[in-house]
């Protein structure tokens, strides 16, 4: 009658428990199903894989505490106990020993949540600390702002020079020193509106076949002088088409003492004399037109 009582005995003591960490369940195992694979299990409640030889657990009755503590405090503990079979072999896949749980994951998206916050918060008021420190000292706005309206009034004065000479010639031996540091040139005015024809004529030449003589009379109406335009004469044909155009530059019409660079002189007349060879075309009417290239 003693045998059966110590094979009893010796298949208690035999008994393995183990514990899920994923959802705490606590299962009977046989040591082959630890050897299986090196220990390594999955829950079959939750599908955790885990160590099955770390987690082992023991079920046996806690040691009687002292006189002063609570016997029922420290009780055994309160457990979900499942058959061996609910607990699996792991796969043979390589198992990540270090994947988190759930509470882990848990604490991980908490944490995600709380930096995503501050994340959001920091970047509400960061346009606030960017216009503090993008914002520069009174005394510098005071340096600033006069250098600024130099060079817009510096601008200004190289792109109407001309302009500015002609209306205000004080100005202009100044203007002068200048654009000869600048490398510019003050040259006169061109106001076409300033200026018109005041009388022109083409003839035949009756000494020279083929040769035409226009010949006109412009008009500076403006107060000071203007620079000399380019004349364009066009020949039409008896259907008012145009047989041919030639512009005329200044140094083309105007006669050796005359000046270019000094302009057409203020409430003046010029009168200009220009031989044309036509020889090569037939033409029955012309017109002439004054412009600045």
């Amino acid at each position: 009658m003693r045998w059966p009582a110590a094979a009893g005995m010796n298949m208690a003591a035999e008994e393995k428990y183990t514990r899920c960490p994923g959802c705490m369940t606590i299962f009977r195992v046989t040591p082959e199903q630890l050897a299986m694979r090196s220990g390594q299990v999955r829950c079959g409640h939750c599908r955790t894989v885990f160590d099955g030889v770390a987690g082992l657990v023991s079920l046996a009755p806690r040691p009687r505490p002292e006189p002063e503590f609570d016997d029922a405090a420290l009780g055994p503990p309160t457990v979900t106990l499942r058959s061996a079979q609910a607990l699996q072999p792991a796969p043979e896949e390589p198992v990540d020993r270090h994947e988190p749980s759930v509470r882990g994951i848990q604490q991980e998206t908490e944490e995600a949540v709380v930096q995503k916050n501050e994340i959001a918060y920091a970047t509400r008021f960061a346009w606030q600390e960017k216009k503090q420190r993008r914002r520069l000292p009174t005394w510098m706005y005071a340096t600033l702002l006069p250098v600024l309206l130099l060079l817009l009034a510096s601008q200004a004065l190289f792109h109407f020079r001309d302009a500015i000479a002609a209306h205000w010639p004080v100005t202009k031996p100044a203007l002068i020193k200048l654009c000869a540091v600048a490398r510019c040139e003050v040259r006169p005015l061109q106001d076409i509106s300033a200026l018109s024809i005041e009388a022109s004529d083409l003839q035949a030449d009756p000494a020279h076949r083929g040769l035409l003589i226009l010949t006109l009379t412009i008009r500076n109406r403006a107060p000071f002088a203007m620079g000399y335009p380019y004349v364009e004469l066009t020949l039409s044909d008896t259907q008012e088409r145009v047989v041919v155009r030639r512009a005329f530059a200044p140094q083309e019409y105007l006669s050796g003492v005359a000046d270019p660079a000094a302009g057409f002189v203020a409430n003046s007349e010029l009168a200009i004399r220009l031989f044309i060879d036509a020889s090569a075309t037939s033409q029955a009417g012309y017109q002439v037109y004054l412009f600045y290239p």
